[in-house]
């Protein structure tokens, strides 16, 4: 080993002992490596933020704003009521979740697939009461293993493909694949179905004062109209919606208070006052087309399109105290609409047009994205934590959708590669309004963007160096001398082994002429090695960092690095053992 080879691998190991060690923040333990590599001369000066450009960064990154946009549209709560009312025990959402992800990942890029059942993971979580954390991490697997069975479910399958064509003259076909992917993707399912209890219940790392200040009791009220869903329908119907976070308080039909209880009969016309948080208002007012109090926002007679809801609160300078909405008619000489009230210690009863507003109530405004700060610095009010909410924004609900399938659709038939894609699509969901401007950077996650960036260059180390050649001699004495089935063990082992400090489709560019060089070598046929090489590639179980699946449910499952071995380390052994007879037996190196 040279010098160069011995510090590579030196930085490597004290960086993943520090990040097992989980005493410092990811992002701060992947710079301080990163320095270090670059002032001890493995990583060269003028390569040292290559990681900030590189395609991984860019797709993450995308990936968390298109999946946002998706989550935002609303779309997932209508799907999942309409499809699946009655899905709500862990064993149950986490089965869907993971074979939806699988039979998807088969045929669009993995991560694609992660993103569009992202927030339905959220949505399980919320309805059973159980951490996200213990959803993300089984379908990231998931998204891995079915991205096996075809031979564009994953990068390394392309690449494998190419290599057998260079070395026989015949590519692998798009399933070929299929019956190993098909197998391990059974197993790993079956296995993270029963074991799921091995992932920690974790909560975001990097909460944000938005999440920490949340409001709990909004009260609002919603109109029956012709339109709405739940017209005709009896209470109980209504409050499913919103998945039991929301109580009705009651009933207003003409000059008539009734009590709303579960079997009343809704009709046009009636007015119902609810409480609860407002993302569960949101989701009643949405799901069930229900009209929130306030008149349609315009300006010079338009309706207007850029019209956003925000949280404020009542301060003791503000004029509004001792006044009511209906006294105030912002509607009609402020063009701002009042949709909910917060009243800390108190449940309000009255409608909101009544009742008298006092120092410290919140507010939810809703109004143009250019009229309300001016509505709000006139009236002394203190927007909440700098934060909008859904609660009667209009959202274009199959918007995102559609872009995520052009998206997806373009890097199927080679239009874009995947981080234009992705990127473009994100950028779609600004332009379309599926997200606002202000919400693209809290939907992407920064400090997972910056250890990437940071681990990129360290990890590249290893092959500059000279470092994976080094490990492929090592690979190739020792397997001389083993039979068929520990060759193709090691080949897999190494491969899953390696793929965390390399991508995935360099790992199959280094092993690959390897593995089929030895199986030569030995006198066996190549296909099954090659094989070996493309699922070790493809699997990796044991760190955040080594495929942008893992990657991107790290920071909205508040996962810490040695939370991935835990339940990748047992699945990645299961893999190594049911991939090696079934190896031999689908692709038979005789």
């Amino acid at each position: 080993m040279t010098t160069q080879q011995i510090l590579a691998f030196s930085v490597i190991a004290v960086m993943m002992a520090v990040f097992i060690w989980d005493r410092f923040r990811y992002d701060m333990v992947a710079c301080c490596a990163l320095v270090l590599a670059v002032a001890l001369g493995v990583v060269p000066v003028d390569k040292a933020f290559s990681g900030f450009s590189d395609d991984i960064v860019v797709i993450v990154g995308s990936a968390l704003v298109v999946s946002a946009g998706v989550a935002r549209s609303g779309i997932v709560d209508t799907a999942i009521k309409k499809f699946f009312p009655n899905l709500d025990t862990l064993h149950t959402q986490l089965a869907l979740l993971m074979i939806v992800v699988a039979l998807l990942s088969a045929f669009i890029k993995n991560i694609g697939a992660l993103a569009i059942m992202m927030p339905v993971a959220f949505q399980f979580a919320r309805k059973s009461g159980a951490s996200p954390s213990k959803y993300l991490m089984p379908m990231s697997f998931a998204a891995l293993l079915g991205g096996l069975m075809t031979q564009i479910g994953t990068s390394p399958n392309i690449v494998v493909s190419r290599l057998r064509e260079e070395l026989t003259g015949t590519s692998f076909t798009m399933f070929d694949f299929t019956p190993m992917g098909a197998i391990l993707t059974l197993v790993g399912i079956t296995f993270l179905l029963f074991f799921h209890w091995l992932v920690p219940s974790r909560t975001k790392q990097s909460n944000s004062i938005e999440e920490a200040v949340e409001i709990t009791n909004y009260t609002s009220e919603v109109s029956v109209t012709e339109q709405s869903v739940v017209r005709e329908k009896p209470m109980s119907e209504l409050l499913k919606l919103g998945d039991g976070e929301v109580i009705a308080t009651a009933v207003l039909r003409g000059t008539t208070r009734m009590s709303p209880f579960p079997d009343l009969v809704l009709r046009e016309g009636d007015v119902v006052l609810l409480e609860g948080p407002s993302k569960a208002l949101d989701r009643i007012a949405s799901g069930g087309r229900l009209k929130l109090s306030g008149k349609p926002i315009r300006e010079n007679g338009q309706v207007q399109a850029d019209v956003i809801s925000v949280e404020a609160i009542v301060s003791q300078e503000s004029p509004l105290q001792g006044l009511s909405a209906r006294e105030l008619a912002l509607s009609y000489t402020r063009g701002v609409n009042l949709l909910a009230i917060s009243r800390r210690g108190e449940r309000l009863k009255e409608r909101l047009g009544e009742l008298t507003l006092a120092a410290g109530d919140v507010l939810v405004l809703q109004g143009s994205r250019k009229n309300l700060p001016a509505v709000l610095q006139d009236f002394a009010l203190l927007p909440l934590a700098q934060r909008e909410v859904l609660l009667g924004t209009h959202r274009r609900a199959f918007i995102p959708l559609i872009i995520l399938a052009l998206a997806m659709a373009a890097t199927a038939v080679g239009i874009a590669p995947v981080p234009v894609a992705f990127f473009a699509a994100a950028l779609g969901m600004v332009v379309f309004r599926a997200i606002p401007l202000a919400d693209i950077y809290k939907s992407v996650d920064g400090p997972i963007l910056v250890m990437l960036a940071a681990l990129i260059p360290v990890s590249d180390s290893l092959r500059t160096t000279g470092g994976s050649e080094l490990i492929a001699g090592w690979l190739g004495d020792a397997a001389a001398s083993l039979p068929a089935w520990g060759a193709l063990g090691l080949i897999l082992v190494t491969a899953m082994a390696v793929t965390p400090f390399l991508n995935n489709a360099a790992t199959v560019l280094v092993m690959g002429p390897i593995a089929a060089s030895f199986a030569t070598n030995l006198g066996f046929r190549p296909e099954a090695f090659l094989m070996a090489v493309a699922i070790g590639a493809g699997c990796d179980f044991l760190t955040p960092v080594g495929h942008q699946c893992n990657t991107l449910v790290f920071g909205p499952g508040g996962y810490k690095f040695s939370d991935y071995p835990r339940l990748g380390l047992p699945l990645s052994f299961l893999i190594v053992l049911v991939s090696v007879p079934a190896l031999l037996y689908v692709w038979p190196v005789r």
